[in-house]
């Protein structure tokens, strides 16, 4: 393509981009096509030649428009799911027209210099030590997979084993304990980290879910040898906290690894009036966090912070000298980004999380925090009102709800799908069927909550 016609390319799709974006306010949540729908209007013979770049574009943006749920916008409360602001979106549309390689400093000291930026402004809003690492990977999945893997390593080499160069086999067992409202994200990356999910030692919670810690006392003083404990900032549910302060003390004295999974409740140490509840984290080793949830950054964007660089970086390290190639070009005084998550080469995820954070700054994202706190709070008192039972206590950003029967109870969310106001999905909490509220986008107005609480109220009467 020339390069009047790319300029036209790409003017032509920011103002598609653009009429979507400005869609996501009043377009049904749900998609508008069906499974059959999409495939057969994607299922295109491949040519030989090539097509058209504006009629490819333009037939995606034309299904994208009506074929995707609008989870971007401001009436979506499924699955933690924060939106973009305008500033962390345009920030993304150039790390992808600057096309860099944020692997190696060499590659690009530009992504170098503003993830080490971004980074003390992580730690600062989070209130973090200052010596923690920071690294920028694809989301929480991939943060805590860093963060165990440094984990699994440090606790080993305490033992007297190598298992950078060793490997696990003869390795002495490792100990892990985690909560009985643990992701189970948790337990994924410990099957790729060969530490085995069904291994791990499931610590009693209480009624909102937070890990009790006289139980985790008892088991820690119970076993021996190498130890992690995973515990969380946030329950998926019902958005409670672990009593992280407790869990450091007990785990350290064993001589273990705390690592908290932070995905979303670790910015609550943000907002003035929620920092309480994340009390103790800058104690954690090790923490996993999502950008692309209440940061409102695109996706793919996650964090994870370490207090033992030495840890980290020698469990993600390419220089390590079994896997050096001479042609990295590797530097000894500036940041090289792949030092610090799993991949090599990777794209600038810092600049969107910079953007973001620049724009809002401290009191903007407080306030947006304070916000979809009050909103889910709304919720459950109007649904409350209502006679519907709330089975959670409201801390946080997360509201949990029956409509009676669990049968009921789906028919409702399932109502509320179909009609396309808003967007909830189901839980089974405490053996309860459930559904879910998670409001976590910058653009959600007190007008869209009340709106969608009149669609609740009037589909769960008409369910009845």
């Amino acid at each position: 393509m020339s390069t009047i016609a790319t300029r036209e390319l790409l003017e032509s799709t920011a103002r598609l981009a653009a009429t979507y974006r400005e869609s996501l306010a009043e377009r049904p949540v749900r998609s508008q096509l069906s499974a059959a729908q999409l495939s057969d209007a994607l299922a295109v013979p491949l040519t030989d030649a090539g097509e058209n770049p504006q009629a490819v574009i333009a037939q995606l943006a034309r299904l994208g428009a009506i074929g995707t749920t609008a989870s971007a916008g401001p009436r979506y409360f499924g699955f933690v799911v924060g939106g973009s602001t305008p500033a962390a979106l345009a920030a993304d549309w150039l790390v992808s027209a600057w096309d860099q390689n944020g692997g190696l400093y060499a590659l690009s000291p530009f992504v170098s210099a503003v993830e080490e930026v971004t980074a003390g402004w992580l730690r600062e809003l989070a209130g973090l030590p200052s010596s923690m690492t920071v690294g920028f990977v694809t989301g929480c999945q991939m943060a805590s997979f860093t963060a165990l893997a440094a984990a699994r390593n440090r606790v080993l080499r305490s033992a007297g084993w190598d298992v950078e160069a060793q490997g696990l086999f003869g390795a002495p067992p490792i100990e892990v304990l985690a909560g009985e409202e643990a992701h189970y994200t948790i337990f994924v990356a410990l099957r790729m980290l060969g530490l085995g999910g069904d291994r791990v030692k499931r610590v009693a919670a209480d009624a909102q879910g937070r890990m009790r810690a006289d139980a985790l006392g008892a088991l820690l003083e119970a076993g021996s040898g190498p130890c992690i404990v995973c515990a969380q900032a946030g329950n998926v549910n019902s958005g409670a906290f672990d009593p992280l302060e407790e869990i450091a003390s007990l785990t350290h004295r064993r001589g273990g690894w705390l690592h908290v999974d932070g995905a979303f409740g670790l910015w609550a140490a943000a907002a003035p009036r929620r920092a309480h509840l994340v009390h103790g984290i800058g104690a954690a080793d090790s923490i996993a966090a999502d950008g692309h949830k209440w940061l409102n950054v695109p996706y793919d964007c996650g964090l994870v912070f370490c207090a033992d660089e030495t840890a980290h970086r020698s469990a993600m390290s390419l220089s390590a000298p079994a896997v050096s190639a001479p042609y990295l070009a590797t530097s000894t005084r500036q940041r090289d980004p792949h030092e610090f998550v799993p991949e090599a080469s990777r794209r600038g995820r810092a600049i969107p999380v910079y953007a973001a954070l620049r724009c809002l700054g401290r009191d903007g994202l407080a306030e947006l925090i304070e916000r979809n706190c009050r909103q889910a709070q709304r919720f459950a008192e109007g649904l409350a009102a209502a006679g519907h039972e709330v089975l959670n206590e409201v801390v946080l950003n997360q509201v949990v709800v029956a409509f009676g029967a669990p049968e009921r109870t789906l028919r409702v969310v399932g109502a509320l799908q179909e009609d396309g106001t808003c967007w909830c999905g189901s839980t089974v909490w405490h053996g309860r069927t459930a559904m879910r509220i998670s409001v976590s986008n910058w653009s959600t107005t007190d007008a869209d909550v009340e709106r969608c609480l009149a669609t609740m109220l009037r589909l769960a009467h008409e369910v009845t």
